[in-house]
């Protein structure tokens, strides 16, 4: 094994990509070269550091600085200032502020982490630095220990439940696919993940690869698999390429292919690369794109585990469930067991966003509140303003009150309050927030990523957003929200796929606990939030402008006049309402009413 006596870590997360970050990688291992330092030196890729803005960004250990915003034509100047004579050069340096990992970060309160245990802390490339901390351990247990029945009996003995949004027993799933008397059998990870600000099962594939690799292989062992696919979208380039160099290693050290541990037992796997549709996050659909067909859910039963890809049984769990297989198989079913709630055992990863102090990637037991999750974990609502709704479950699930911060977080629990786990994603929403407009963005949302094959879908989600859409124009007309909850309950009934029954649920939540709202923009044609466009005026206080001009210079419809020292006025007509004058008056001249 080499020994270096400096490592350079540099951030190749897309940000830092498209600022020249593998231009700065390879200008290193060319100086490094050069000066006869490239076998004291390693250079090593990495997923993130700090926030990206001022990429590329690079990381120098054992020194721990922080060096940023150069180019290649600068690294020749920095490798001789900084490792051939030991400055520190100041011009890269950031010293503003402590390097802190915006999606992840140190281990927070309340915080457990099993999932995320190994991101940030081991080279995802180097399959060298996991089998360090014990990787494939729980595999050689599982081969040399256990019977595939046993292995089965550990995982449904934990309580793991799919971590992909549906919480079916994951144990469950796996003893009915190998119970099929039919072969060859295969391993699905759905690694699709497709909710708007949802960014948990990225990290971990970029972060831990092999962990999501051994917890498949694991899963192929109990079922009687021989191949697998890693189904990742195309906008997680990283991710893919951490896969692809994950699986070459594992395979090269014996992890994958034939004769797997000198055994009998033979498993491969790839990734298959998706084109982003959301609907591809549901099984059938996923399966279908696996085999090159279209992208389109299909009825079940039969279901995968009968009849998958290829028509043949197929077990498909996300990358957070095969990522917590691994640690179940080495601590025991009853470890993993000691952790959540009666039903919903372990942990879970969230990506908490939206108006919130530190918003970031969590993981945490099940059964923590959102007070607990909101308050602190995630430090509580930005600016000192008041909360007023979670949306939990991503596009397809509902909105949560302030009735709700004591609400244990599992899958009953969120079910029976109109809402569902998810894939994890939380956004949190202040006083300032629209729940019509909230509804309406994530129906805009469901209603584009449709894949148009059966018409409660296709069509119903269509007229949901026009009717949202109608009322946030301020051109809501007496019953209209019962035209809308017929139409919700109408398409949620008769859709084919998990898309359709759900994309209804932040409307249905949002008129439960916020019908006043809808009936504000409806009647008193108000938005109560001061959100929506067409339903608020801005005007000018005369006693507070001085002429300034600045509100009418930056206005992009000239709909503000006045002289210079005189009081401006707001041409009504001509105003779009986009708010930038607000943003540039410097005396808070401009109100908003509705």
């Amino acid at each position: 094994m080499a020994f270096y006596r400096s490592h350079v870590l540099v951030c190749i997360d897309p940000e830092c990509l498209a600022k020249g970050a593998h231009e700065i990688v390879d200008a290193l291992q060319d100086e490094f070269v050069a000066q006869g330092l490239i076998d004291e030196i390693q250079v090593l890729e990495t997923s993130r550091i700090g926030g990206c803005s001022g990429g590329p960004e690079m990381m120098v250990y054992p020194e721990g600085f922080h060096y940023h915003g150069m180019t290649a034509d600068d690294i020749p100047f920095l490798v001789e200032e900084h490792f051939l004579k030991g400055r520190i050069v100041e011009r890269f340096r950031e010293v503003s502020k402590p390097i802190v990992d915006e999606e992840l970060g140190p281990l927070r309160p309340k915080e457990v982490r099993i999932v995320l245990r190994n991101c940030g802390q081991i080279d995802p490339n180097n399959i060298e630095d996991y089998l360090a901390i014990d990787g494939y351990q729980a595999l050689g247990k599982a081969l040399f220990e256990m019977t595939p029945e046993k292995v089965i009996d550990e995982v449904l003995n934990s309580g793991l439940r799919g971590r992909g949004g549906a919480g079916f027993p994951a144990g469950r799933k796996w003893r009915l696919t190998r119970q099929v008397n039919d072969n060859p059998k295969y391993m699905v990870c759905n690694a699709d993940e497709g909710d708007p600000g949802a960014f948990m099962n990225r990290r971990v594939l970029e972060g831990d690869p092999h962990s999501v690799i051994e917890g498949m292989i694991i899963g192929a062992y109990a079922i009687g698999a021989s191949y697998g696919y890693i189904y990742c979208r195309a906008e997680y380039p990283v991710a893919v390429d951490t896969l692809n160099i994950a699986i070459k290693q594992a395979r090269e050290f014996g992890f994958l292919g034939n004769n797997i541990f000198g055994t009998d037992f033979n498993f491969d796997l790839e990734v298959r690369v998706g084109a982003g549709a959301f609907v591809c996050g549901e099984e059938t659909a996923l399966m279908a794109s696996i085999m090159g067909k279209r992208g389109e859910p299909n009825p079940r039963p039969p279901f995968p585990s009968v009849k998958g890809v290829w028509g043949k049984p197929t077990n498909n769990n996300n990358v957070e469930t095969y990522s917590n297989v691994p640690q179940i198989i080495s601590k025991g079913a009853a470890w993993y067991a000691s952790m959540g709630t009666e039903r919903s055992k372990g942990t879970k990863t969230f990506a908490v966003g939206g108006n919130v102090v530190k918003p970031g990637l969590i993981e945490v037991p099940m059964g923590i509140t959102l007070r607990e999750i909101i308050f602190e974990v995630a430090g509580g609502i930005k600016d000192g303003k008041k909360y007023k709704a979670v949306q939990t479950g991503g596009p397809m699930g509902g909105c949560l009150t302030e009735e709700h911060l004591d609400l244990p977080l599992d899958y009953e629990a969120l079910s029976q309050a109109g809402s569902m786990m998810g894939s994890g994603g939380l956004v949190v929403m202040d006083e300032n927030s629209c729940m019509v407009d909230i509804a309406r963005f994530f129906m805009d949302f469901t209603q584009a990523e449709s894949c148009g094959k059966c018409t409660p879908c296709r069509v119903g989600t269509r007229r949901i957003l026009e009717l949202l859409q109608k009322i946030c124009d301020g051109k809501g007309q007496d019953g209209d929200i019962e035209r809308l909850e017929n139409l919700c309950y109408e398409v949620s009934r008769n859709s084919l796929c998990g898309l359709g029954q759900g994309a209804p649920n932040p409307v249905l939540s949002t008129l439960k606990h916020f019908r006043h709202e809808y009936e504000a923009h409806i009647y008193e044609k108000r938005c109560p939030a001061k959100v929506c466009r067409p339903l608020i005026h801005l005007t000018i206080q005369t006693p507070v402008c001085t002429g300034c001009t600045v509100c009418s210079r930056n206005c992009p419809v000239n709909a503000i006049s006045g002289e210079r020292r005189q009081a401006h006025l707001i041409d009504q007509a001509a105003c779009i309402r986009c708010g930038i004058c607000v943003q540039v008056c410097n005396f808070n001249a401009i109100s908003v009413e509705s």
